[in-house]
């Protein structure tokens, strides 16, 4: 394994996310690098196909505003300072690739629920991170 510089914990903000951010930093704690995190928001139009007959952009700014103030309460708990935190709307895996490349990092943290058969051909997150990434993946089981 070689040295890593920068690396990004990919978070859900539910309790898992705790068991994935704690590995990340003892990462990089053991190789003194900078720690970043982010947390994607899907658009609520992704969620629903498009077809939705009201106006979400109301709802859209709660859930932003409510990400917003958990990220910074999870990245406070991990010591990382608001330039490293990241919110951004978007597919996970497409925003996970961007942001990594554009502050370059050369680990990404995610977590995994390890699922089998179907469900793992179709879809989850980690699997999306870690077949587009340039980078390493390190996929938590949680």
């Amino acid at each position: 394994m070689g040295e890593y510089s920068h690396i990004l914990v990919g978070v859900d903000l539910t309790e898992e996310s705790r068991k994935v951010a704690k590995r990340a930093c003892a990462l990089a704690r053991a190789y003194e690098a900078k720690l970043s995190c982010l947390h994607v928001v899907e658009p609520l139009s992704l969620a629903y196909g498009g077809d939705v007959p009201m106006d979400l952009s109301t709802i859209q700014e709660q859930i932003q505003e409510t990400a917003k103030s958990h990220l910074a309460e999870f990245a406070n708990l991990l010591n990382i300072p608001p330039e490293n935190q990241h919110l951004i709307f978007g597919r996970p895996e497409t925003e996970i690739h961007s942001l990594a490349d554009q502050i370059e990092v050369d680990l990404i943290v995610v977590g995994s629920h390890g699922r089998q058969g179907l469900a793992l051909l179709f879809g989850s997150t980690a699997n999306g991170v870690l077949h587009g990434a340039k980078c390493d993946v390190l996929a938590v089981r949680v």
